[in-house]
């Protein structure tokens, strides 16, 4: 079994500043990539970020966000700066991940954080 848990989420003021934390753990042997989506209400799910060997982000988020992961940790992180009313979503960490027990890679998510930018 692969947990994903995340922290950070809370409530920030437009043009603040979030760092979402996500750590993943159980039976891992390697993790091949990581990730953030999205959710807002009324809105499609989106791809927020995605590290592997390289980084992606969402249009959107581009200049704002920045994704990084500590392999030794198994963690992912998103430092989300100058936010907008329109950043505010349920956030969601995910894993590609290859456990020991198994050669195919399966995909995992976390609970999910709310993030909320309002005055």
């Amino acid at each position: 079994q692969v947990q994903l848990v995340e922290s950070g989420g809370g409530l920030v003021q437009p043009g603040g500043s979030l760092k979402l934390s996500c750590v993943a753990s159980g039976s891992i042997f390697s993790i091949n990539a990581m990730g953030w989506y999205r959710h807002a209400p009324g809105k499609q799910r989106e791809l927020v970020a995605l590290i592997t060997s390289s980084t992606n982000y969402a249009d959107a988020v581009k200049g704002r966000f920045t994704i990084s992961r500590d392999n030794a940790k198994n963690a992912v992180y998103l430092q989300m700066n100058s936010l907008k009313p329109e950043d505010t979503a349920v956030y969601y960490c995910y894993g590609d991940i290859t456990t020991t027990f198994h050669p195919t890679p399966n995909n995992y998510w976390g609970q999910g954080t709310q993030v909320t930018v309002s005055s």
